[in-house]
């Protein structure tokens, strides 16, 4: 999955003589964690919510109200903006921006063409959409972790019985990392007739070791109304 497919296209961004003040405001006024710094459409840097609550003095300080918003419209992004602000090609995959926010411990990353010109942005939660949507979450999907020989044909015999009993693959994913040594564990998540479950399962685990089985069932999913909203 490519990154131009799941990122922001309409980006808020800010000139580098903005003040923090107002940039704090677009912030609570449009729901972000970050804005990209621009000159010309080039991406020159990134602020985060994080850097204008260092920037801004403790609940502690001495000043007053009226010396703290005069300081906050007098000091300028770029001043505590980061600058030359890790970036990816919009063509790059959802996984290597993955991996660069890991790496980087940082949840958003300034997508950027070619040129230089700032194209997107892409957050933890559009990476969260892309992970959903490649495994293939379904309401009453059924859901199949499985290890199988670490052998040529081997999950093609798994896929086979799906196909035989009518089932539509939703995904199929394959790692080693937690399979036991001489097996790979295969992730499937396929919909089927109700009265073929039964028959799937059993000729499934005869071939295979079952690790989990579960439907997917949304019904039932924790909410809260407390927790920040991802950006």
């Amino acid at each position: 999955m490519l990154i131009r497919d799941w990122m922001a296209e309409e980006i808020i961004t800010v000139d580098e003589n903005t003040s923090v003040m107002v940039a704090t405001r677009m912030m609570k006024e449009n729901n972000v964690r970050r804005l990209p710094v621009v000159s010309h459409g080039q991406l020159i840097g990134i602020v985060t919510d994080r850097d204008l609550k260092e920037a801004s003095p403790s609940k502690t300080n001495s000043m007053d109200i009226h010396e703290l918003y005069y300081l906050l419209s007098e000091m300028r992004l770029k001043e505590i903006m980061s600058n030359n602000p890790v970036s990816l090609d919009a063509d790059e995959t959802l996984e290597m921006a993955a991996m660069v926010m890991l790496e980087n411990k940082i949840s958003g990353l300034p997508i950027t063409d070619a040129s230089g010109q700032l194209v997107g942005l892409i957050s933890e939660s559009d990476i969260l959409r892309g992970f959903i949507y490649a495994t293939g979450l379904t309401a009453n999907a059924n859901m199949f972790i499985l290890d199988v020989p670490d052998q040529v044909g081997a999950t093609s015999k798994i896929i086979d019985i799906f196909r035989k009993h009518d089932a539509r693959l939703m995904s199929v994913l394959t790692a080693y990392a937690d399979a036991p040594e001489g097996m790979k564990r295969v992730s499937v998540r396929i919909t089927c007739p109700k009265e073929n479950e039964k028959i799937i399962y059993d000729e499934v685990s005869t071939a295979s070791t079952i690790v989990f089985h579960s439907k997917d069932n949304f019904d039932s999913i924790p909410k809260t109304q407390n927790q920040d909203l991802l950006p």
